[in-house]
């Protein structure tokens, strides 16, 4: 089966957009927002959400950091390739801030579960919320649902979706392919 394209770089464009401006719209003043990308996809994602929302609202600084999860994942020992960290990168407190944790795609809501886990290791933050550029509605093990969804995709067992960035990939789209036996 060949990739079906749901996303091209317009409608990729104003997701993100829109996204930056729904995240607006709920909180007004971002002062007390941390903006915490989860290694590896999520971070390409938080990057893009934080230029644009330093474009739109003119501010000069949103807190923003980068989470590793390798070592919170609950299936870290039973992978058969050796995990290899990302960085986390978090030069500011979490304690009694507003945090976004954002991600590229919410699958089965492990690899929430884990950055929550790796989120509380920094502290107590006073609320934390999920964006997630696509939302695999249909497919969760864990009660996990995003409070911020650029796209919902229904995809059956056997598909996978992947977000491409233009940072990481050359172009941003959104593709759902038959996944690999």
């Amino acid at each position: 089966m060949q990739a079906l394209t749901i996303l091209e770089s317009t409608a990729f464009e104003l997701t993100v957009k829109r996204l930056c401006h729904q995240l607006i719209e709920d909180r007004g003043h971002l002062g007390d927002t941390a903006l915490i990308g989860l290694q590896p996809r999520g971070v390409f994602f938080a990057r893009r959400l934080r230029k644009e929302l330093l474009r739109i609202t003119g501010e000069t600084h949103i807190h923003y950091g980068e989470l590793d999860i390798t070592f919170h994942r609950d299936d870290f020992r039973q992978r058969p390739v050796t995990a290899i960290p990302g960085t986390t990168e978090l030069d500011f407190s979490v304690e009694d801030r507003r945090v976004v944790l954002i991600d590229d795609v919410l699958y089965t809501g492990r690899t929430i579960r884990a950055g929550l886990d790796a989120l509380l290791t920094f502290g107590r933050p006073r609320s934390v919320e999920l964006m997630v550029f696509i939302d695999r509605r249909f497919s969760r093990e864990l009660p996990i649902q995003p409070d911020f969804t650029g796209r919902s995709v229904d995809s059956i067992d056997g598909q996978h979706v992947t977000v491409e960035w233009q940072e990481s990939d050359g172009v941003d789209r959104v593709l759902l392919k038959q996944a690999r036996r």
